[in-house]
């Protein structure tokens, strides 16, 4: 029976992350709809796993790489802010942030420094803000 599973399931894409992004969201859909009894939670839950099922019995690789792949550039776009965030969080004490006018990159600078000149390390815009 494995061997079988193994041949059939060769030359498929088969399971990825967002694979099992889409199995989460599908079964907690189905759990919804079996609480609220509402039908849409059941039919968005039922049509979400059968598209995964679509995906990972799919012939076109190059297509479902792709989607991953986006969708994994996604997610580390979300990881790389919320740290970034963090960080400026454990530093709110000793800097302050802010953004350059002119091209929005931001600019850290200590506190307790009083009214200052800043030059953005980007644009070398010059701007005044009290640390």
């Amino acid at each position: 029976m494995k061997q079988k599973l193994q041949r059939f399931m060769m030359g498929r894409y088969g399971a990825d992350q967002l694979g099992q992004v889409y199995m989460v969201v599908s079964l907690v859909l189905l759990v919804i709809s079996m609480f609220t009894r509402w039908g849409i939670f059941y039919l968005l839950g039922f049509g979400l796993m059968i598209y995964e099922y679509y995906r990972m019995m799919s012939r076109q690789i190059d297509k479902r790489y792709a989607e991953n792949q986006k969708f994994a550039t996604w997610k580390y776009k979300r990881v790389v802010e919320r740290n970034k965030r963090k960080e400026h969080w454990k530093q709110r004490k000793v800097y302050h942030f802010y953004k350059c006018p002119s091209c929005k990159q931001k600019v850290r600078v200590p506190r307790g420094k009083g009214k200052i000149c800043i030059t953005c390390p980007k644009c070398r815009t010059e701007f005044i803000k009290k640390s």
